[in-house]
C-alpha cells in the first residue's frame, strides 16, 4: 500500500518512478537563478548515462545555464516551476560541428542539444526560456548599422543560439513544454525520424524588441512528424520546412527530402507564415495542416521559390483552417541573399498536387501565385472555401490551378493574372 501511494505521488508531480531520476538539486546544482549551472547539470546528465540512462529532472526554480548536451538513453522533464533559463552570453555555447540555414557548417550549440539520441524526449509542463533579449539587440543593431552604409546583414553574423536542436535522433517525444524567448530558430530538428512534438507553447514576441529568426519548429531532411494540440507564434515563420539550398543541393548527402509530416489542432497567432516551404528546402513531400486555428496576418501557406535551389514541393494539403490571417497562398520568388555560387545551372521550382480545402477566415488578401520565371505549377486545387477579404482576388499566372466553391465577400473568387 505504502508503495503505491509513492508511485501515485511520483506520477502526479511528473517523475516515473520505475525509471531512474535525477532530480538536479540533489547533485549540486544552485537554485540561485544568478549562478551559472551548465557545469554542474551536465555532470547529472553524464552520471545519468554513465548508468545506463535517465531523465534529469528541473524542479521547481529558475535554472540558469549555457548549452546542455543529452546523451543516449538521458531525457529532460521539466516540473511546475521550472524555468531552464539560457544564458546571454554566446561564449556559454561552444562552436562546434552543427546545420544552419540549409547547410552543414560549424555553429553555435543550441541551449539544449541531442545528437543520436533515439527515444529522447523532453516533457513539461515548466518552461525552456532562452533569454534571448540581448542577442535580438545586438541583431537589429549590427543590421541599423549595415544598413546606413547600405549593405545586406545575414542571420548568421551576429552569433546567437537556438533553443532545442535535434539531430539524427529517431523515436523523439516533446511534449508539455513551454519554450519562449529563443536567441535564434526555437526547434530545430535535422535528420530525424518519428518525431512527435505535442501540447507545447511556443513563443517569442515582435515587441517591444523583436525577437529575429525565432523560427517555432524548422523541420529539415526529417520524416514522419506530427505537431499537435501546439500554439506558436513567434517573430519568423511558425512551421517551416527546409532540408538544403543552393544550385547543387540536391546532390549533397547532407541534404534531403522532408516527409509524412502532420500538423493538427494547432492555434497559430502572431508570426510571418502559419506554414512554410523553404526557403531552405529541395524537396517537400506528403505534408498535411488540418484542424486548425490562425489567429494572425500571416500566410496561411507560404511558398518560397528560390531562384539558385531546384526544388520539389508535391502532395501538400492545407484543410478545416479557421480565424483570422493574411493571404490564404503566397507563392513568390524568394531572393533574399541569392548565391549561385559560380554555378552555370539554371534551377527551377516544382509544385504539384497541392490543395486548400474548407477554409473559412477572415483574410487581409486571398493571395498571390507569382514564383520564377521557370517554375512549374500542376495540380494546385482551391476547394470549398469561404473568405472575406478588401482585396478579393487571387494573383494567378498559372495554367493547372482548379478553383470549386470559393467564395469571397459571398461571391465567387475572381482570378486575375
Amino acid at each position: 500500500m505504502k508503495k503505491l501511494i509513492i508511485l501515485t505521488l511520483f506520477t502526479a508531480i511528473g517523475i516515473n518512478a520505475t525509471a531512474q531520476n535525477y532530480i538536479i538539486t540533489k547533485f549540486g546544482v544552485s537554485a540561485d537563478s544568478t549562478k551559472l549551472n551548465t557545469k554542474a547539470i551536465q555532470s547529472v546528465i553524464d552520471k545519468a548515462y554513465q548508468k545506463g540512462g535517465g531523465t534529469i529532472v528541473i524542479p521547481k526554480g529558475v535554472y540558469l545555464s549555457g548549452a546542455l548536451f543529452f546523451k543516449p538513453k538521458t531525457k529532460l522533464l521539466l516540473q511546475e516551476g521550472a524555468v531552464l533559463k539560457g544564458s546571454d552570453n554566446i561564449k556559454d555555447y561552444p562552436f562546434i560541428p552543427s546545420r544552419m540555414e540549409g547547410r552543414s557548417l560549424k555553429y553555435f550549440a543550441a541551449l539544449i542539444n541531442a545528437t543520436k539520441v533515439d527515444g529522447f524526449s523532453i516533457s513539461g509542463p515548466g518552461t525552456i526560456d532562452g533569454n534571448g533579449l540581448k542577442f535580438w539587440k545586438t541583431f537589429w543593431a549590427h543590421r541599423d548599422s549595415l544598413k546606413k552604409l547600405g549593405r545586406e546583414s545575414t542571420n548568421l553574423e551576429v552569433s546567437r543560439p537556438r533553443l532545442l536542436f535535434i539531430w539524427g535522433c529517431n523515436n523523439v517525444n516533446i511534449k508539455g513544454v513551454k519554450l519562449r524567448n529563443s536567441g535564434f530558430w526555437t526547434t530545430h530538428l535535422y535528420q530525424s525520424n518519428n518525431v512527435l512534438i505535442e501540447n507545447c507553447d511556443i513563443r517569442s514576441p515582435f515587441r517591444p524588441v523583436k525577437a529575429p529568426s525565432t523560427d517555432g519548429i524548422d523541420i529539415d531532411f526529417c520524416k514522419k512528424v506530427t505537431i499537435r494540440n501546439c500554439y506558436i507564434s513567434v517573430n519568423d515563420d511558425a512551421i517551416c520546412i527546409k532540408g538544403g539550398k543552393g544550385p547543387d543541393a540536391q546532390k549533397l548527402p547532407e541534404n534531403g527530402i522532408v516527409e509524412d509530416i502532420l500538423i493538427e489542432n494547432c492555434t497559430i497567432g502572431e508570426a510571418h507564415a502559419t506554414l512554410t516551404m523553404g526557403s531552405e528546402c529541395i524537396h517537400a513531400r506528403n505534408i498535411t495542416m488540418r484542424n486548425c486555428k490562425v489567429e494572425n496576418n500571416c500566410p496561411i501557406l507560404k511558398m518560397k521559390m528560390r531562384g539558385d535551389t531546384y526544388q520539389l514541393y508535391e502532395n501538400i494539403t492545407v484543410e478545416n483552417i479557421t480565424g483570422k490571417c493574411g493571404a490564404i497562398i503566397d507563392l513568390n520568388p524568394w531572393k533574399q541573399f541569392f548565391d549561385l555560387g559560380g554555378s552555370t545551372a539554371k534551377p527551377f521550382g516544382t509544385i504539384r498536387n497541392i490543395k486548400i480545402a474548407n477554409i473559412k477566415v477572415e483574410a487581409t488578401k486571398f493571395g498571390e501565385m507569382d514564383g520564377n520565371p521557370e517554375d512549374k505549377v500542376s495540380g494546385f486545387l482551391f476547394k470549398d472555401l469561404e473568405v472575406t477579404t478588401k482585396t478579393p482576388f487571387l494573383k494567378n499566372r498559372y495554367q493547372d490551378v482548379k478553383i470549386e466553391n470559393v467564395m469571397v465577400n459571398g461571391s465567387p473568387l475572381v482570378v486575375k493574372p
